[in-house]
This record gives structure tokens, sequence and C-alpha cells, in this order.
């Protein structure tokens, strides 16, 4: 590590209380590298007894108060230090996850500099959340002020390691809270080193662990663990049902969790320029490979310009660079493993199969790498209700469904179980307002294509439907990491 810290090429084992330790786990998992499909490195599968040890760790930092009771000058000034170095290893995080699973090093959308920025946004949130003083009578005063819930255990996906690492990380410690880290059994060096930059920084030992392993193994134990307060989760919707049983199996802990999405982009024929429209729908489904939750793989487009739309997306995708995530030519890596490879081939020939007309790409290739390199596909003539219209496929696949009118493109849009995010493009602000008031889930409406970043990390998040329940992001994503604890103090 070009910061003084250990090398990236260290094995992975549970980091406890500022230390590496040996897994308890006598059984492993391979990792392998998808653009090529050699192992990488061996990880631990992960045992109960990994999970307690982390526990007890971060339960004793929490109660001894290491960084809950410090000052938030000195809250922010460790966090903004973390900042700092996340920016400058920037380079090698980004290498560890594209060797890992696959995200190309020269896709900038939630990489390892843009985790950098949102620590920074938490480090300068920790002194921003007051309490509140109520109205009583002359022999009371009462208030409320927010408290850290304790130990929050966060368990992470595979699509945007470091990213997703630092979304769970930077608010739960701000909020005071210390932290047990399961990073996705397919990229978990990054975490790690996350986790020692945090060290190097100044965070105290036990207030942030880092516990490899399965999600069957690690996941479950720190779903049921008496100890855990809350838990945060990000990843499939089934995962995220399960989590909510285990909270009610052990402690009723609190579970915030951001799971699938099957997002519509909705074109409207009013004046949208639909070369622009084109560019950042396609450029989207490019990203990481289509494995991004919030990806808009159902496109809705008016009739009178489907043929068009179709044309430029078909174009567009068509120019992908496609090979090593490691080389920063590339803009369209492999997917992440063999088991998603061959789910999304499954989802592209059933497509096929009931009826749906390829008009792009549906085919593996690159085989010869031993990589797992699938083309950006696109379907025509999709059924709002066909499988591929319906399921998250977590994958470079899009169904095109045309609508004639508003009423059938609101009707579309909320027509699958989800609800994570819509993009509706229209140059009439009136619709947009309508689309945006009928879609229930969060509505970005694009009356010109996005150029700038907007609120940035300032903006909370909240799904609906099978798309998770909680708040993310923002000053109100913080507060989903704190408590309220009412004080009424009597006297008379």
């Amino acid at each position: 590590m070009n910061s003084g810290t250990r090398p990236i090429d260290e094995a992975v084992a549970p980091l406890i209380d500022g230390v590496l330790s040996k897994s308890e786990s006598d059984e492993t998992v391979d990792v392998i590298n998808p653009s090529n499909g050699e192992r990488c490195l061996v990880i631990p599968a992960g045992t109960d007894a990994d999970v307690n040890r982390a526990v007890d760790s971060a339960r004793r930092a929490f109660d001894e108060g290491r960084w809950s009771d410090a000052p938030p000058s000195l809250k922010k000034k460790i966090l903004h230090r973390l900042a700092d170095l996340v920016e400058h290893e920037a380079p090698t995080l980004d290498a560890l996850d594209a060797g890992e699973m696959g995200k190309p090093v020269g896709e900038a959308l939630f990489n390892a500099k843009e985790a950098a920025a949102l620590v920074r946004f938490y480090a300068e949130a920790v002194d921003k959340s007051a309490g509140d003083v109520y109205a009583s009578d002359r022999n009371s005063f009462v208030t409320q002020r927010w408290v850290p819930r304790g130990l929050v255990a966060a368990i992470v996906p595979w699509n945007f390691p470091t990213f997703n690492a630092a979304l769970k990380l930077a608010p739960a410690l701000a909020a005071g809270n210390c932290v047990v880290l399961k990073p996705s059994e397919l990229s978990s060096r990054s975490a790690l080193y996350l986790c020692r930059l945090a060290l190097q920084a100044g965070l105290p030992p036990g207030v942030f662990n880092v516990v490899p392993g399965l999600g069957g193994t690690v996941g479950r134990a720190l779903g049921l663990h008496p100890e855990i307060d809350m838990m945060t989760f990000t990843g499939s919707t089934n995962v995220g049902k399960l989590l909510l049983q285990y909270a009610g199996q052990s402690n009723m802990k609190v579970v915030m969790a951001e799971c699938g999405g099957k997002s519509p982009q909705i074109v409207f024929d009013d004046g949208v320029d639909l070369d622009a429209a084109s560019e950042s729908i396609a450029q989207f489904l490019l990203v990481n490979q289509g494995q991004i939750c919030s990806v808009g793989s159902r496109l809705l487009v008016q009739r009178s310009i489907e043929h068009t739309m179709i044309e430029r997306i078909c174009a567009r995708v068509r120019k992908v660079v496609m090979g090593d995530a490691l080389d920063p030519t590339t803009t369209f890596g492999p997917v992440a493993s063999a088991g998603q490879c061959a789910r999304v081939m499954q989802y592209i020939e059933n497509a096929v199969a009931e009826g749906a007309q390829l008009v792009a790409g549906g085919r593996r290739v690159l085989e010869e790498t031993g990589g797992y390199f699938l083309e950006p596909t696109v379907f025509r003539g999709v059924s709002p209700i066909a499988r591929i219209a319906q399921e998250e496929i977590f994958g470079p696949v899009l169904s095109v469904i045309p609508f004639d009118d508003e009423a059938e493109a609101l009707r579309i849009a909320n027509g699958t179980l989800y609800g994570l995010a819509a993009y509706v493009w229209t140059a009439d602000l009136s619709r947009g307002m309508r689309m945006a008031k009928g879609i229930r889930s969060p509505v970005i409406v694009n009356a010109a294509a996005p150029l700038g970043e907007g609120a940035g990390h300032g903006l909370p998040w909240e799904p609906a439907g099978l798309s998770g329940i909680g708040t993310e992001g923002g000053l109100a994503g913080m507060e989903s990491y704190l408590r309220r604890q009412p004080i009424w103090i009597n006297h008379a």
C-alpha cells in the first residue's frame, strides 16, 4: 500500500480489534477473477465464532465509549483523514474491485474517489444532527436527543465494493456507532483495505471490524446475533427478507435494507432531445455491465419514437470497448462471476423463447479469455408482464416496451413489485409533475440530459415495495443510524 499499511496481497481473514486474525473456519472459498476465470485468492467461509469475536470487540469498544464518547471535532478530524487516505489510495481500491468482481478501473461512477467524497460528507455531518426541546409546563423540561444505536452489522454487495462499504460505514460512524462489516465473498479485499485505512486515520481498534465469509455463515450469524442493534444491508430482495426474519427470531434489531429494482426509463415524444436521452439511457445500462440495482432496465417509450430510440441505443451499446477490467481502456468488463453469467444468459434465452425480439447482443463473447463477458443486450416487443420486464436480472439487458399515452406509461411503470427508482424524459413540466406524483418510487425527471451532480450526497433515498425499507443518504440517512431518546425532567 502506498500509505504504509499492509500489502494488497495479504491473506483475507477477519480483521478484529485492529488485528488480522485467523478464521475459525476450516472451509475456504475460491475467488475468481471474472476477466480471465482464474483463481485470484482464497477466503475463509467464516463461522459463528468469527462473528462472535468481532461483535465482542465492537461491544467493548462501544461500551467503553472509545468512539461514541469522542468529541465531535475529533470524529470529524478522523473521518476527514479517512477520506483523504481513501482518495489517495483510490487506484489501489479500484484495482482490487476490478480484479475480484470486474468493475472497470476506468468507470468513475461509484468508484473509490466517490467513496472518499461520501466519507467527507458524513465527516461534516457529525455535528449537524440537533435534538428538540418541547413546550411543557412550568414544572418540567422536556427534550429529545439523538443517540447512536450501538452495534451496527453491515452486509454489502459485490457490485461496487468500496463505495458500498463506505455507504454503510460513513453514516454509521458519523452517528457514533461501532460497525461489524461483512463484505461479499466475491470482493473482500477492499473492505479490509478500508478498515486498515480507518485505523491509520486514527479510528480506535474495535470500532470497525471486518469479517469475510459466506452469507450463509457470517451473514446468518450477524442477523441472529443478540448483541447487534441494527442491520444495514444492500443486496437481493430474497436476502433482505431473510434478514428481517433473523431480526424477528433474535432481538428485533432494526433492519435497513436496500434491495432489488426494476426501474423504468420513460421517454415521451414531446420535444425531448432523443440523442441525449438515448445516450444517457444506454450509458447507464453499460455502467458496471448493468450490475446496478437502480439501472433503468425497462425502456418505456412512446410508440411514435420507439424505432428511433431503439436504433440509437443499439448503435451506442455496440461501441463498447470490452476487455479486462484492469485495463484502463476497457469501458465494458465481465459480469462478476460464472454464476451471474449463467443467470443473465438464462434470462436472455427465456426471453427469446417467450417471443421477445432480440435486436442487439444476446451472446456470451471472448470465451477464449476464460472470462465472463456478455454483449449488451436489447429486446423489443417485450410484454410488460414478461419475466425480463418483471424480475431483476442484474446484467446488461434492456427491455423495450412501447406505450401510447401517459396513463398507460404510468400503469406500466408501477406494474412491478419493486420501487427503487424511475426516470422520466419529458419536455413538458406539467407532465413531469404528474408522472412524479403518480409513480410510487423515487423519480428523476429529465427535461434535458443530466449534466451536474444535483444534490450529491445530501439527497436521502427511500425505496418502496420489494426494493427495501429505510432511508439511506443525506442527513436523514445518518439519522437511520440514530435513536431518539426523550428526556423528561420534573423540577418543581
